[in-house]
C-alpha cells in the first residue's frame, strides 16, 4: 500500500510539473510574439567604411553593406555594392562622409563623374570666388565648411577730400573651398590665393564690385554662430583708443555770414515814410521829397542808413 501512494504521489508530482512547463511555454510565447510581429524587417545599406572626403573615388573597398531597418531608410540609399560602387565608371565623392554614414546618391556624382564643386552649392546659390592671401584669408585658418564675414575696406569722397573707410560687405557666408581645395575635412591651416563663397545672386555681384573699388577681407565666424551683427562704418577717424564708430556729424562752415533783413519801403498819407523790416515797421519824416525820390540805404546789420 505505501508503494502505491508512492506512485501516485510520483504521477500527480510529474503532471504538475509538466503542467507548469506548459503554462510557462505559453506565457513566454504569447510575449515575444508581439515583439517579432513589431520588429522591423532589415535590409542590407551601403555605408562608408572608413572616412570618405571630397574627390574621393566610391569602390567596394571604401564601403560596406550593413543591417539597416526597412522604415527608416533615407532617399538615395544604395542596396548593393554594385550600385555604389561601380569599377569601370566609379562616382566620386562629393560631400564628405564619415565610418558608418550611408553612402548617398546626393553626396556623389554620377557614375564617371568628377569632382565639381557645383554640387556642393545648395539651391539657389551661386559660387563666387575672392582673392585672397595670409592676412585678408584668416592667416588660412578659413577652410572648406567654415563661415566668414566679408569685409572691404576703400576709398570715399572727392579726389581732394579722399578718406578711407572700412565696411561689413557681407554676414555669414559658408567657405566653399580654398585655392583648388573643396576638402571639409581638412583640418591644417592653408594659405591660398582666393576663397569660393557660397553666396546669393546679388551677394555675388556686390563682390564683384567691391574687389573693383576696394580690397576684400574675410573674418572667422564661430561654429554656429549665424547672428546678423549691425552694420557699422570704421574710418580713420575711429582708430583712437575708446572711439566707438557711429554717426557722424558734418563738418560746420565757419564762415562770416551778413544777416540779411528784407525791407520794404512805401509812402503812406503826409510826407513820412514807413519802413518795414520782417514783422516790424518803422515811420521816418522825410519832408521837402516825394514818394517816387525816395531812396533808402542799409548797412550790414539792416538798420536803414
Amino acid at each position: 500500500m505505501p508503494r502505491v501512494q508512492s506512485f501516485i504521489i510520483l504521477g500527480v508530482a510529474i503532471l504538475i510539473g509538466l503542467m507548469a512547463v506548459f503554462l510557462a511555454n505559453m506565457f513566454l510565447g504569447s510575449g515575444a510574439a508581439p515583439d517579432m510581429a513589431n520588429k522591423p524587417r532589415s535590409v542590407q545599406l551601403a555605408v562608408a567604411r572608413m572616412p570618405l572626403a571630397f574627390g574621393t573615388k566610391v569602390t567596394a573597398d571604401n564601403i560596406r553593406m550593413v543591417d539597416w531597418p526597412s522604415n527608416s531608410v533615407p532617399p538615395g540609399a544604395f542596396l548593393n555594392i554594385a550600385d555604389a560602387a561601380n569599377a569601370a565608371d566609379p562616382r566620386i565623392v562629393l560631400r564628405p562622409m564619415e565610418i558608418n554614414e550611408p553612402v548617398l546618391a546626393a553626396k556623389l556624382s554620377g557614375v564617371g563623374g568628377r569632382a565639381t564643386i557645383s554640387g556642393l552649392i545648395a539651391p539657389d546659390k551661386r559660387a563666387a570666388t575672392v582673392r585672397t592671401n595670409d592676412v585678408s584669408g584668416v592667416g588660412g585658418f578659413a577652410l572648406p565648411g567654415d563661415m566668414v564675414d566679408v569685409l572691404v575696406t576703400r576709398q570715399v569722397g572727392k579726389a581732394d577730400q579722399e578718406r578711407q573707410i572700412t565696411d561689413v560687405l557681407l554676414q555669414n557666408i559658408r567657405v566653399i573651398g580654398i585655392d583648388q581645395d573643396a576638402n571639409g575635412t581638412s583640418e591644417k591651416p592653408t594659405v591660398g590665393k582666393t576663397a569660393t563663397l557660397e553666396v546669393t545672386q546679388v551677394e555675388a555681384q556686390k563682390l564683384a564690385l567691391a574687389q573693383n573699388v576696394g580690397t576684400l577681407s574675410l573674418v572667422l565666424r564661430k561654429i554656429g554662430d549665424s547672428t546678423q551683427a549691425p552694420v557699422t562704418t570704421v574710418s580713420l577717424n575711429d582708430l583712437r583708443a575708446g572711439a566707438e564708430p557711429g554717426p557722424k556729424a558734418l563738418p560746420v562752415a565757419h564762415n562770416r555770414t551778413r544777416r540779411v533783413v528784407r525791407a520794404a519801403a512805401r509812402k503812406p498819407a503826409g510826407n513820412a515814410v514807413e519802413i518795414v523790416r520782417g514783422f516790424q515797421s518803422s515811420s521816418y519824416h522825410v519832408a521837402g521829397y516825394t514818394g517816387s525820390d525816395i531812396k533808402v540805404g542799409y548797412n550790414d546789420k539792416g538798420d536803414v542808413q
